[in-house]
């Protein structure tokens, strides 16, 4: 729904990758997706900022594009921030990164599949030399939980592709974040009699409980940051499957994948970026506003410019952040 009708509309356009680094990946996922690419009213793209929405898990990009009750879909909030002055003209793009395990978080695995790679080597220059976008130093991404994980750690990782990140709550903080569903998780799986079982079952349907969806994103997380290629989808645990203690060898494949720890080692790159953003609920029910906490205290002591906020709510519908993000990122890049 437009909440400004009067602000100028956008045109979206359909774009399709033929991905080659995901053919043929381990969970038989397909390599051709839809990219939705919103280009402002008025412009044709060309030398305009690049902006990569990706989202959070159990959404695909183009997801963001759909009619939304009681509030805007991110192309008519684009509308209103862009017609209403407070974001300069950008192209954003909406991939489709959607897995068997139900999500992505956008970094290369073995088993979920090498979605970094995808997105900075296909993605984006799929859309940039459609539409003569983005470039060196004007390319940033953004995303929450998921989406959000996603975005700091490929600000962390790759400054020589992307110029400003917004990181709306995500996952960071791994050890409160991760390991309290550990214990539901073994209990789905000894109903079950094992992981493929669990996961089959799921497939089957016809109805996918929202319990079910967060313990099949618990396998995603396994199969993302400590895959087994030769176990079922990739996924094998980083607890005992009897006693539930934490098997440290497989922790320890975890561990380098938390921003909280990047920024032990990796603040450097962040201090090459235009613009980071940072926020999370201050009630966030995966207590991901620890993990921020953290974070923020130890950017801070490296000297890393950027805005960190907490605001008053939880994990749930806060794409009213974007009213603070997204004029931020774009003004950076212009």
């Amino acid at each position: 729904m437009r909440l400004d009708r009067s602000a100028p509309r956008g045109m979206l356009h359909r774009l399709v990758l033929d991905s080659t680094l995901l053919r043929n990946n381990l969970l038989g996922d397909p390599h051709e997706r839809d990219v939705v690419v919103y280009i402002p009213q008025g412009h044709d793209g060309k030398d305009l900022p690049l902006l990569i929405d990706i989202v959070g898990f159990t959404a695909g990009g183009p997801a963001h594009v759909n009619w939304k009750n009681f509030g805007e879909n991110v192309p008519e909030r684009l509308d209103r921030l862009i017609g209403q002055g407070e974001m300069p003209p950008a192209v954003v793009a909406f991939p489709d990164c959607f897995t068997r395990l139900g999500g992505n978080q956008y970094i290369n695995s073995e088993a979920m599949g090498p979605w970094e790679d995808v997105l900075i080597d296909e993605v984006v220059p799929l859309v940039e030399q459609h539409f003569g976008c983005g470039g060196d130093g004007r390319r940033g991404l953004f995303g929450k939980s998921s989406g959000g994980y996603g975005s700091i750690v490929h600000a962390f990782r790759r400054p020589d592709c992307w110029s400003a990140a917004a990181c709306h709550s995500g996952d960071m903080g791994f050890e409160l974040c991760y390991l309290g569903d550990m214990p539901a998780v073994l209990r789905a799986i000894a109903k079950k009699g094992s992981i493929e079982k669990f996961i089959k079952d799921f497939e089957a349907g016809p109805k996918w409980k929202g319990g079910d969806i967060h313990l099949l994103m618990t396998l995603a997380m396994c199969a993302t940051y400590d895959p087994d290629p030769a176990a079922f989808c990739g996924v094998r645990l980083p607890v005992d499957l009897e006693t539930c203690e934490l098997i440290e060898e497989r922790w320890r494949n975890w561990r380098p994948w938390d921003p909280v720890n990047m920024a032990d080692d990796k603040t450097d790159n962040l201090k090459k970026l235009k613009a980071l953003w940072i926020d999370c609920g201050d009630v966030d029910q995966y207590q991901l506003v620890y993990g921020a906490r953290r974070l923020h205290r130890k950017l801070k002591a490296a000297g890393v410019d950027h805005v960190y906020e907490e605001f008053a709510d939880d994990h749930s519908a806060v794409d009213y952040r974007m009213d603070r993000s997204l004029p931020f990122l774009a003004k950076a890049l212009s």
